[in-house]
């Protein structure tokens, strides 16, 4: 397994009437994050916020190329960005969820506290396949067929590249002590964007270059 310490590339915010930083999806522009009672749309380059939706957003939030999904209490929201209108809604997992991501056509949610991951059904919310984790899952997300995900648990978070069948930790991003991560997504390049929890704030990561074959 590689190991290395995770490299910070920018903080965002933190963020007026931003006390917290749940999930974090990026849409091929905008990096938006859920804080509680809206989802944001950031703009990575100007660290602004450029607008906002007004929903429930107490969790995981993903982007499927059209749509938002948003994980709050026991239910995950499609929502439509244009309009901010709440399409549909499907049950979540265990009635909790923490991180969420589009991929392969489906949706991928974590169990925080059971320390799990779902593959599940966007339409029904059903769940396709499961892979463990032995720490709290608090985000999740793919990239170029790599599946990662984030870490919380006593204080210390780590970004985790897995097996997606297995779930072996084959690569591991230490983030620094004390920084927590609360949501992670990939922007499909060479960066991860990073919720941040109590802190009010995004961050971006250095995403590690894969070796051409």
């Amino acid at each position: 397994m590689k190991k290395a310490a995770a490299e910070i590339l920018r903080e965002y915010g933190p963020f007026p009437g931003v006390e917290r930083v749940n999930g974090v999806t990026y849409d091929g522009q905008h990096a938006w994050f859920a804080s509680g009672d809206k989802l944001n749309a950031l703009d990575p380059e100007s660290g602004r916020t450029v607008r906002s939706i007004d929903v429930a957003a107490h969790a995981g939030t993903a982007f499927d190329g059209r749509h938002l999904f948003q994980l709050s209490g026991d239910s995950i929201q499609k929502i439509d960005p244009k309009t901010g209108r709440v399409l549909s809604t499907i049950p979540a997992p265990g009635g909790a969820g923490s991180g969420l991501a589009w991929a392969e056509g489906t949706l991928w949610t974590g169990q925080y506290r059971n320390r799990k991951i779902h593959q599940i059904d966007p339409n029904t919310g059903a769940v396709l396949r499961t892979i463990e984790s032995n720490r709290f899952v608090t985000g999740v997300t793919w990239v170029d067929g790599e599946m990662w995900h984030a870490t919380l648990e006593g204080e210390e978070s780590d970004l985790r590249r897995i097996d997606p069948q297995t779930g072996e930790v084959l690569e591991r991003l230490e983030m620094p002590p004390g920084v927590s991560v609360s949501g992670l997504e990939s922007d499909g390049g060479d960066r991860f964007f990073c919720g941040g929890g109590s802190s009010g704030k995004v961050r971006a990561v250095r995403r590690p270059k894969r070796r051409a074959a």
